[in-house]
């Protein structure tokens, strides 16, 4: 089996990152891998921000600030949790679907386009032995982080991917069968 094929075969995620980051050369390979992703009209619906050193904690201060707006009654330790998310990796790299208006390619396609690249980041770090872990959870959601982020209104905030060293081998992806996943259409001409 080529290298490629057992790339993707065994993707995993790889929650638990430490020092160091990725480098420029690296997070270089992993930009121009995401920038391949299948892109109707060749309209590049995606942008990128990299989040490091000092950035994590303002971003985890937008957090909390986000929180608060949510739920003015937030506990310390609620607040404490959200300052503290964006410290589980060294780099963090926020995946942004930037939406044309296009009379062929309507907005789900380019929130895939922008999901592919995010996906190519991902296969590109554990391909260069790194660790990564898409998150995407309320803050991905939230009006006041995409605010705090600089999103525009054309934008949407898809998801944070957290980038840095493997502190321990990633666990095994539960070995999914095709066939619970896979129909033949029309079942009638199946050729099983």
């Amino acid at each position: 089996m080529n290298e490629t094929l057992q790339l993707l075969l065994e993707r995993a995620s790889n929650p638990r990152l430490q020092f160091p980051a990725p480098d420029r050369k690296q997070l270089n390979l992993m930009f121009r891998a995401a920038l391949r992703a299948p892109d109707h009209g060749q309209i590049q619906p995606w942008r990128f921000l990299v989040i490091e050193g000092q950035g994590l904690e303002a971003l985890g201060e937008l957090y909390a600030t986000a929180l608060l707006a949510d739920n003015p009654a937030a506990s310390a330790e609620q607040l404490k949790r959200s300052r503290n998310m964006p410290l589980r990796a060294p780099m963090i790299v926020v995946l942004i679907a930037c939406i044309h208006e296009h009379p062929k390619v309507p907005e789900f396609e380019q929130i895939i386009s922008a999901g592919c690249a995010g996906h190519a980041i991902l296969l590109a770090a554990q391909a260069m032995g790194l660790g990564a872990f898409w998150r995407s959870g309320d803050f991905c959601q939230n009006l006041v982080v995409a605010h705090g982020l600089g999103l525009q209104e054309h934008e949407k905030l898809i998801g944070f991917m957290y980038l840095g060293t493997p502190a321990q081998p990633a666990k095994p992806s539960v070995g999914l069968e095709p066939k619970d996943f896979v129909k033949s259409w029309p079942a009638a001409e199946s050729c099983q």
